[in-house]
């Protein structure tokens, strides 16, 4: 499991962040802190129980500024950062160019 806070950075999270989650995907929402990443990607969190959980970034919920600045909870997937996947195809995002130099 990573704690690391770059870990966390690549999905947009911060250590003991508020994040908000259904049980069992239906009910009321419960809101939880982040605690880290784990190896398959999920996310690890602590219910108000103390309970460890570990879920997807699909399914779960961060608070960000929207639009016009006012907090709103947004899904993680939708937030997270996109760019580290490039590492994976070996190389680096280029700028397009218009013009062969």
């Amino acid at each position: 499991m990573q704690r690391s806070p770059a870990a966390l950075a690549r999905l947009g999270l911060r250590h003991d962040e508020p994040i908000r989650f259904r049980r069992n995907n239906t009910g009321r929402w419960v809101v939880g802190k982040v605690v880290g990443i784990e190896p398959d990607g999920s996310i690890l969190l602590r219910d108000p129980d103390g309970s460890a959980r570990s879920l997807r970034a699909e399914v779960v919920e961060i608070r960000r500024p929207g639009s016009q600045g006012r907090l709103r909870w947004r899904v993680v997937s939708d937030v997270a950062v996109t760019w580290e996947q490039l590492e994976m195809f070996g190389t680096d995002p280029v700028a397009p160019t218009l013009f062969d130099e």
